[in-house]
């Protein structure tokens, strides 16, 4: 049985820096797979932040993140994922998925979809806290 966990979140002052990590176990390789990841704040529709499509050679971030956040693959575990957060700012307050699919190619696409939770595959998430 697949599973993706993420962990990493917590709570942070305006200005700074969280790192999450996706981590995969069951039989999957996320090399294959189109991950995202999708923050949903309070009161708020899931929003896809940073997607990276499994053939691209560069994500896509939403413009409420781009140049902030980064997200990558582990070079040397292929069932891991990263999202690195800097400059965080309140409205980054919410619990954040990793989610994972075949059939998307397009890390763009991927992201315009406002739910994690319809792809092949989506964690439990993790909960950020941005607040002085």
């Amino acid at each position: 049985q697949v599973q993706l966990v993420e962990s990493g979140g917590g709570l942070v002052q305006p200005g700074g820096s969280l790192r999450l990590s996706c981590a995969a176990s069951g039989f999957i390789i996320l090399d294959y797979y189109t991950i995202g990841w999708f923050r949903q704040a309070p009161g708020k529709d899931p929003e896809g932040v940073a997607c990276f499509g499994h053939s691209e050679g560069s994500p896509f971030y939403s413009d409420s993140v781009k140049g902030r956040f980064t997200v990558s693959r582990d070079k040397d575990n292929n069932t891991v994922v990263y999202l690195e957060m800097n400059s965080l700012k309140p409205e980054d307050t919410g619990d954040y998925y990793c989610a994972a699919d075949l059939d998307i190619s397009s890390g763009q696409r991927m992201c315009g979809v406002t739910s994690p939770f319809a792809f092949d595959y989506w964690g439990q998430g993790t909960q950020v806290t941005v607040t002085s």
